[in-house]
């Protein structure tokens, strides 16, 4: 049977969240992936028509999991989530990790670690459909904070997102955009890609749009955090010839302190 394609419902929840329905029109089953918050979801699934089959988990952060027990009690759901974390989310039934292969109806998923944000951070890749749901590794023009890992596996998990084919669309889970280019636009002050992705983040979001997707074709160009092995960068901040996990180090810390 020809491969029907994905159809993906995004959708803002709490302050600056985004939840994502992933759906698969051949079999009918749909993913939330995480699961901010339960009424968030339902009024998606509401608005589109779709029910819920399965929850896949990205990391154990209240923000991505608060509305997980509800759902399942309501939903009857399966609940994906990373092999690491398994014991800080609720309602887990699958555990997942480097390689494993998640399914969504017909659609077929691969997990990659990407930790450094948390421990066990997983992002959810599905190549026939160009998608990639990376949870709070990384953001359009950023990246998360490093909470429990170090730069270093950071830089390696954003280096892993980094080599996915260009047209691949990436699903993050906050809006976060704007803030980002402020930033970025600190640094990386002569790059023509950001210069063009802020004037179009400026107009998405006066329309009321969100900024994601993105690929990671575009990213590449115009994210800092994706760009600390670019030795124009490192001489930009200062730290010409350092180690790109060092660069990376530098550019998260005065993110942080922005």
């Amino acid at each position: 049977t020809r491969h029907m394609p994905a159809q993906v419902h995004l959708f803002p929840c709490l302050k600056d969240n985004y939840g994502v329905l992933l759906h698969d029109p051949q079999s009918g089953a749909t993913a939330a992936i995480d699961a901010p918050e339960a009424a968030a979801v339902e009024a998606a699934l509401k608005a589109t028509g779709w029910k819920l089959t399965d929850i896949l988990v990205t990391h154990h952060h209240a923000d991505h999991t608060g509305g997980i027990e509800e759902l399942k009690a309501k939903y009857k759901c399966r609940v994906v989530a990373p092999a690491k974390e398994a014991a800080k989310i609720p309602g887990v039934d699958e555990t997942v990790a480097q390689g494993d292969s998640v399914s969504v109806g017909k659609l077929a998923g691969t997990v990659l670690d990407t930790p450094g944000h948390t421990l066990g951070h997983i992002t959810y890749w599905f190549p026939q459909d160009h998608l990639a749901f990376v949870g709070d590794t990384m953001f359009s023009i950023g990246c998360g904070r490093v909470i429990e890992g170090t730069p270093e596996m950071m830089w390696n998990s954003l280096k892993k997102l980094r080599d996915l084919p260009n047209e691949t669309l990436v699903y993050c889970g906050h809006e976060y955009t704007a803030a980002n280019i402020r930033f970025a636009l600190s640094i990386d002050q002569e790059n023509p890609v950001l210069d063009a992705r802020a004037a179009q983040v400026e107009q998405l979001l006066e329309e009321g749009e969100p900024t994601i997707p993105v690929t990671i074709g575009d990213e590449k160009l115009a994210n800092p955090f994706l760009r600390a092995d670019v030795p124009d960068l490192a001489v930009d901040i200062g730290m010409a010839g350092k180690p790109a996990a060092e660069v990376f180090a530098e550019i998260r810390g005065r993110k942080d302190r922005f």
